[in-house]
């Protein structure tokens, strides 16, 4: 429980950071004079480098020690949060947001496999993850509020300095209680795969924030989105032929692997939108200073911290489906407040949208990050968890993309005029119904990969990446004991 405390404060730096920042994106726009694109930057800036470079960290630590690189990644980002924090331009605060975004790579996925070998029972581990998805809840909880009351008493600023002394207590508790631990045949590394990935995430982000700028058919725009779609090919092609490549395409041939991938980023994706949205909407539209923006966004921090521990526990005795079906019934139906019944004009039925949307969330994260871990080879936990938080990146780093793009083109006006106020709402219906394709995304996603079929696939998965250790009919048991309920009925 030590372990799972101490993962747990690296988990609460990286969300806090998230949180926080949102709050704090329209004094930063305003003291720093960035405009849609240059918000964006601040928030994926962090999120891509971060997606890039997990499954790296994650094989890594494998490699080396777990311990070792998550000793190593508190240590960046604590600094990065430092240089943030003296950042005296839009340009130098993106750069350190990526230096920020090196130590995070180290941090979560590392922390999940360490989890991961400590908690080696399906249904403690559930819980477990459940406990660690609460850890969001208390960052969105809090962050607003803590951000909210820096941000209007000292300045945006000091949002970076709560990660000091976070950074520096789980730096010292790792050293002192968590043991080391590294994979029985640690992989080799992937240089040509690395790029590759960072060619992929790098250039269709810069296509998707940048296009409203320059434009769908400018050359800069094509070529990018040329890049990124090259980089796919080259990925795909080239990672099955080596031994051990920087993605193990063969965790796809599961289900419910595939299927938790991809309601990971429809789920962050809406998330990242959701944030972006609705921080913007109530400090430049309504008016209201960072700490009301805050205690306007409660109500969904609030459910998701409920729900966190509570679906990691239906996760542990009745298997992911339930919470992925409830998941994805809240966060669409969410969507469809604001997108067809205009919430936002109407406070009530905005909190009804946002206590929807944190109800979803809350119960999402348990059954990614346990169908990413469970099931696989515990040999390959550092890459499987990383994959899951890669995916979790990606979907951030699109959703505020698009969803920054959608806004970047309709509105239009300087901010606080009253173009821009009818503008923002105008640009946003499009936004919205895009997050409630997001949510019905996973609850299609999350019903298709829960079922027996599904099962079955994930065991011929780990038995083919691990005979030796996915082979008798106990271990079947342990493969698949979280698509099963309390009797063994699917």
């Amino acid at each position: 429980m030590l372990v799972l405390a101490i993962c747990c404060m690296s988990l609460l730096l990286v969300s806090l950071d998230n949180t926080i920042l949102n709050v704090a994106l329209p004094t930063m726009q305003k003291e720093l004079h960035a405009t849609v694109a240059g918000l964006q930057w601040t928030i994926d800036a962090y999120t891509l480098v971060l997606a890039s470079l997990l499954m790296l960290a994650g094989s890594t630590a494998d490699r080396i020690g777990r311990r070792r690189v998550f000793k190593t990644g508190l240590v960046l980002f604590t600094l990065g949060s430092l240089l943030c924090s003296l950042a005296p331009s839009l340009e130098t605060l993106v750069a350190f947001r990526m230096v920020q975004a090196v130590g995070g790579s180290m941090l979560n996925p590392v922390a999940m496999s360490i989890i991961t070998n400590t908690f080696t029972e399906p249904r403690e581990r559930a819980r477990a993850i459940g406990a660690w998805g609460a850890v969001v809840g208390i960052a969105m909880a809090a962050g607003p509020l803590i951000g909210g009351l820096l941000v209007d008493s000292v300045g945006w600023r000091s949002i970076f300095w709560i990660n000091i002394p976070i950074g520096i207590a789980a730096y010292v508790l790792t050293w002192r209680y968590v043991p080391e631990s590294r994979a029985p045949k640690p992989r080799r590394p992937d240089p040509v795969g690395q790029l590759l990935v960072i060619g992929v995430l790098g250039a269709l982000t810069y296509a998707i924030i940048e296009a409203p700028g320059a434009g769908l058919t400018s050359p800069l725009i094509l070529s990018f989105a040329g890049v990124a779609v090259l980089s796919l090919i080259g990925l795909l092609l080239y990672e099955p032929r080596r031994a051990e490549p920087l993605i193990e395409l063969r965790f796809f041939r599961s289900a419910p692997f595939s299927g938790a991938t991809v309601i990971a980023i429809c789920a962050f994706a809406a998330l990242g939108g959701f944030l972006f949205l609705n921080t913007l909407y109530l400090q430049n539209v309504r008016g209201l200073s960072a700490l009301h923006a805050g205690l306007y966004i409660l109500p969904m921090a609030a459910l998701t911290f409920l729900c966190a521990p509570l679906s990691g526990r239906l996760v542990g005795s009745r298997g992911p489906r339930l919470p992925l079906l409830i998941a994805g019934v809240a966060m669409t139906a969410s969507g469809v407040l604001f997108a067809v019944f205009d919430a936002e004009g109407t406070t009530a039925l905005m909190f009804t949208g946002y206590v929807l949307f944190g109800l979803g969330f809350g119960m999402v994260n348990a059954p990614i990050t346990n169908t990413a871990v469970s099931g696989m080879p515990r040999s390959q936990a550092g890459v499987a968890a990383a994959v899951a938080s890669t995916s979790r990146q990606i979907g951030q780093t699109l959703g505020v993309a698009v969803i920054g793009a959608v806004l970047a083109a309709g509105t239009v006006g300087a901010v606080g005029s009253a173009s821009y106020a009818s503008g923002f709402v105008t640009a946003s219906h499009p936004a919205w119904w895009i997050i409630t394709a997001c949510g019905a995304c996973v609850l299609l996603v999350g019903a298709l990969t829960s079922g027996a079929w599904a099962r079955a696939t994930a065991y011929r998965t780990a038995r083919r990446l691990d005979p030796a250790a996915v082979g008798g009919e106990g271990a079947m048991r342990e493969a698949t004991q979280k698509w099963t309920g309390p009797g063994g009925d699917v």
